[in-house]
């Protein structure tokens, strides 16, 4: 099998073919947009690209073509040998990845499908959009601050409005220069708008999205995010595994006898994460008889800090929603996290249906309380228990 190792360029791509006895077969270099028909002059090879805006696109269509593809991360081509020594050219780096791959097994990070990327491209547009539109906001309101002009509240879309009443009722004018930042405001906040139908639209036809959108505080926005950074669930094992894979699950830094964990690691995707702790506040606010917001607020007092506790919430929503595109089901508060309640016959084992219930009943507070209480009492018989024995 041969090895194709490219090294890949805005406009020309730098290609080296290598044979298993280590032999390099061919070298040239290469339009970027004609490696899609090389490929298919290629018998089945296994192509080696590095990380970069152009990989995942080229090595779909590698991965079209019926070849093996390898995605080595950019933080592991040093150690292969690209740049040693301080020099770095095109032919040299496809020459160390060739035979990197001839010596050994390379590993790959995912490559995300079509419909993935169309996902992200999607989140990732609407957040240029919206980041845009709060820079302008922003100077707006530093020029109003710096005039002594205060604007009533009120929600963005409503911002350029509010401030050209403000300004029509003082003593200054409106500027030019004030005026097109205005305008620009309103036109972002059109896209903007556009952008949530669209992603309203992708969520509502989804299954996955769709599935995900049960989650208490799950909207079409969490989804999407959710759905297309997953991609492919069965390359993971355990929720816990996608707990991990987006920062949520607290670090370690230990050597021989001494151990110490650290907080989140807060790898992977921030902004998937963010949207996670979001949906965490919003079922928290939404949803209070939901069994997992009962979870989250007995942590809350028994932590003394409420922030623990949504970024509990959050990692639980996330090893949910990982449960729920794994078994092809909808969010069912019956299996819920469970706890101990109190009954007039004595303690019960009470599921997220019970503790659903249990809040009905009365207030969520007192649920919680009762919840407490009965973990302490169970807690002083067993000690008894094991005093005794």
């Amino acid at each position: 099998m041969d090895h194709v190792a490219i090294d890949l360029g805005g406009r020309e791509s730098q290609i080296c073919i290598r044979q298993d006895n280590n032999e390099v077969r061919l070298e040239k270099r290469l339009a970027t947009i004609k490696l899609k028909g090389f490929f298919k002059t290629l018998p089945p090879s296994r192509v080696i690209v590095e990380t970069c805006a152009e990989a995942f696109a080229v090595a779909g269509d590698a991965k079209e073509a019926g070849h093996d593809v390898r995605v080595v991360p950019a933080t592991l081509v040093r150690a292969l040998g690209v740049g040693l020594r301080g020099i770095k050219t095109d032919v040299r780096d496809a020459r160390c990845l060739s035979e990197a791959s001839v010596r050994i097994e390379l590993g790959s990070v995912h490559v995300p499908s079509m419909l993935a990327r169309e996902m992200k491209a999607v989140c990732t547009a609407r957040d240029a959009l919206v980041r845009s539109r709060t820079l302008l906001v922003n100077s707006v309101r530093a020029w109003m601050r710096g005039r002594l002009l205060a604007i009533s509240t009120g929600a963005t879309a409503t911002f350029p409005g509010r401030v050209r009443a403000c300004i029509s009722v003082s003593e200054h004018e409106l500027p030019p220069c004030l005026e097109r930042q205005l305008v620009a405001i309103e036109a972002l906040t059109e896209q903007v708008v556009a952008c949530d139908q669209e992603l309203r639209l992708i969520a509502t036809t989804n299954e996955d999205c769709v599935r995900a959108m049960t989650v208490p505080g799950v909207g079409p926005a969490t989804a999407v995010r959710f759905v297309g950074a997953i991609d492919d669930v069965s390359r993971f094992k355990t929720a816990h595994e996608v707990e991990s894979y987006f920062g949520l699950t607290p670090g370690e830094h230990s050597s021989s006898d001494t151990k110490h964990r650290t907080p989140l690691t807060k790898a992977g995707s921030a902004t998937v994460r963010w949207l996670l702790v979001q949906a965490a506040w919003t079922a928290l606010r939404t949803r209070p008889n939901d069994p997992m917001v009962l979870w989250a607020r007995r942590m809350s007092e028994r932590k003394q800090n409420k922030f623990i506790a949504v970024v509990a919430l959050a990692r639980k929503i996330a090893g949910v929603l990982y449960a729920l595109l794994r078994d092809k089901t909808n969010y069912q508060p019956q299996k819920g996290s469970t706890a101990r309640a109190d009954d007039l016959d004595g303690r019960l084992i009470a599921s997220g249906a019970g503790l659903t219930a249990l809040a009905r009943s009365g207030s969520p507070d007192a649920a919680v309380h009762a919840t407490q209480a009965s973990k302490k009492r169970t807690g002083s018989a067993s000690k008894r228990g094991r005093t005794a024995g």
